[in-house]
């Protein structure tokens, strides 16, 4: 018999592959508007893109919460690449939050 998925990881990871399509488009953002190198744009955008779509699959590790949530504060640092991304990430940041206390709810309630 299968354990019940926990709802809050799935909630988790879809926050994650939201941030994976937000992060990834601010990369034209960087590089047209606010002219930072492509090239740098490419690497730090795209590399935290990535993350996040790896990190949405690899929720079901116990390691994989408290390192989405320092993903979440390297999303927030590109702010200063993309001003932009200082309240995307906070809104990105609060959607993780909220994920991960309705996973402690969630388990809390499971143990009555």
């Amino acid at each position: 018999m299968s354990a019940t998925p926990n709802p809050a990881r799935r909630l988790l990871a879809t926050v994650l592959a939201c941030e994976a399509i937000v992060i990834a488009l601010a990369i034209p953002v960087a590089v047209t508007v606010l002219e930072v190198d492509g090239g740098t744009a490419g690497l730090v955008c795209g590399g935290l893109a990535v993350v996040c779509v790896l990190m949405a699959g690899l929720l079901r590790f116990p390691w994989a919460v408290p390192a989405g949530t320092v993903l979440q504060v390297l999303i927030i640092a590109t702010g200063f690449m993309v001003p932009t991304m200082f309240f995307l990430g906070a809104v990105f940041g609060a959607l993780w939050a909220t994920g991960i206390w309705m996973g402690h709810k969630a388990g809390s309630s499971a143990t009555r």
